[in-house]
């Protein structure tokens, strides 16, 4: 072979081996692993609808929200206020929630066994003045979420439950169940998020209160049984529901029930003496947050729950799982035209972290009676000392 030939297939071989090595190195995955080419732009975008959602503020069209407790002697409406979530950006991956592929090792639940099992967790929260009370009458809805008797429930309803330890109030709470729904149980308080009754308190006697359900949550614990007007050791093992505190476990389209004690529409003595509870199933719209890129609320559209009364329901996914707390409602005539929110279980025990060092599982792993008590010798006299303030004017 000629040398000049030699040279051609030498410069032809090196050739081949920087291309070889080139489309070696653009199809290597980051961590060195060979890739396969991608896929077509196309079946991309489709695929990635079905595992991501944007997180959107509430719409402006629906920026009025109220709380959804019931007052007992006349429904309260709230006047239409500017929710102060912020939109975020559009344009940012971090802004799309990303579904948990196969959340749970075993198949949903037939749409009966949930509806059941929320039902027998779900509580009526019922506070009445005493004479000379000077607080109104309301009614709420509260989940059980631990055996040993601790309710979840919105602060706007849990404040009650605060307020009726003092005696000045002359409030009487009480914890019912059944449809229809019957007393059963007094509770305490084992957390209010102090943040929110700093922001909230001098709306305590507000006819028309509003809310964004942000820090709107709370903890109440069973304490003592109730028979007619005698009181009974407390049986152990209350009906409860568990829950998912995971971020994203909740997802556009998916199915959930939704349960509370809706109350709106009742006159005063059916709400006190022919109040039922009420399950729907519906499917989760929208995905919004409080401005922190996380999914904090859900909106569930206009259910027959999207009324006051049904603060502090469940929503409870196809596996059982609790995983929003019912919070707000838009305004409306009609329950159809309204728009039901929940805060996520994901944001309340995010948020529980923040304000107390410790998530929900973490206090809930805990001894709750201890915790109750601490909350209410430290905490519980100067919250009440604050509403008392506002009370008193």
């Amino acid at each position: 072979m000629s040398p000049r030939s030699q040279s051609f297939l030498s410069h032809l071989a090196a050739l081949v081996l920087i291309f070889g090595g080139f489309f070696f190195l653009v199809h290597r995955g980051p961590n060195g692993v060979a890739t396969q080419p991608a896929a077509s732009s196309a079946s991309t975008s489709a695929q990635t609808a079905i595992v991501r959602a944007k997180l959107e503020a509430p719409p402006a069209a629906a920026t009025s929200t109220k709380p959804a407790h019931a007052a007992v002697a006349s429904a309260v409406k709230s006047s239409p206020k500017p929710i102060t979530q912020k939109p975020v950006a559009k344009k940012e991956p971090a802004e799309e929630a990303v579904r948990i592929a196969d959340p749970y090792p075993f198949p949903p639940q037939s749409f009966a066994t949930v509806n059941d099992a929320t039902r027998a967790a779900l509580v009526n929260i019922l506070c009445m003045p005493r004479t000379g009370g000077t607080l109104p009458p309301i009614s709420g809805s509260g989940v059980i979420i631990d055996p040993r008797g601790v309710i979840l429930t919105n602060a706007h309803v849990a404040q009650y439950v605060l307020l009726s330890k003092s005696p000045e109030i002359n409030l009487s709470c009480v914890v019912r169940t059944g449809s229809p729904a019957v007393a059963r149980w007094s509770a305490e308080i084992l957390y209010i998020p102090p943040v929110w009754v700093g922001a909230h308190a001098v709306e305590i006697k507000a006819a028309r209160p509003t809310g964004t359900g942000e820090h709107d949550y709370a903890l109440l614990l069973i304490t003592t049984s109730l028979d007619g007007a005698a009181f009974t050791p407390l049986s152990l093992g209350f009906p409860s529901l568990p829950f998912d505190t995971r971020e994203a476990i909740g997802f556009q389209g998916d199915q959930v029930v939704v349960a509370s004690y809706p109350a709106e529409f009742l006159g005063s003595q059916a709400a006190q003496f022919n109040l039922y509870s009420a399950s729907s199933l519906t499917t989760i719209g929208q995905l919004l947050t409080f401005a922190t890129r996380s999914v904090d609320l859900l909106s569930l559209g206009g259910v027959i729950e999207a009324q006051s009364g049904s603060s502090g329901g469940a929503v409870v996914n196809a596996w059982g799982r609790l995983i929003g707390l019912i919070a707000t409602t838009s305004e409306g005539e009609t329950t159809a035209a309204r728009d039901l929110r929940a805060i996520t279980l994901s944001y309340i025990s995010r948020d529980l972290g923040l304000q107390t060092q410790f998530d929900l599982p973490t206090i809930l792993a805990g001894d709750v009676a201890a915790q109750a008590l601490d909350f209410n010798t430290r905490a519980s006299p100067n919250l009440i000392a604050l509403y008392m303030g506002y009370i008193a004017q």
